[in-house]
């Protein structure tokens, strides 16, 4: 039993430097799974500003499961909705976290997600 619980805790830290690694190579990333509608409407909000998002489906990704384990420990120090596909989407500009769906919007509506997208180098105008 213990050595299970010091794998699935190892595969855990392998996973969260693999989220490091991949959220901090890109000016935005986003963390999906092909099949989730909230991840979609994520995708399609930034494309329309004008970003491209490096997006990472986790249902196709190698270690997907382990990552999303990964991202809701990151998360659940904020209140979450969780849906059928876990917690996301979940994106990160610049290196840093930004939060699911319901922080993604409301940095939209309150007009903070723009300015944060071009401190990121992911918008020019």
């Amino acid at each position: 039993m213990r050595m299970v619980e010091e794998d699935e805790r190892e595969g855990l830290i392998m996973a969260y430097e693999r989220i490091t690694r991949m959220a901090s190579n890109n000016a935005v990333v986003v963390f999906s799974v092909s099949t989730c509608c909230m991840c979609h409407v994520v995708k399609r909000l930034l494309l329309g500003l004008g970003v491209g998002p490096t997006v990472y489906e986790l249902d196709q990704e190698r270690g997907g499961r382990e990552i999303q384990a990964v991202l809701s420990q990151l998360l659940s120090a904020s209140p979450v909705m969780s849906g059928p596909h876990g917690v996301v989407p979940v994106v990160f500009i610049g290196g840093k976290l930004l939060g699911g769906v319901d922080k993604v919007m409301s940095c939209h509506i309150n007009g903070s997600l723009v300015p944060l997208l071009k401190q990121a180098g992911a918008l020019w105008l």
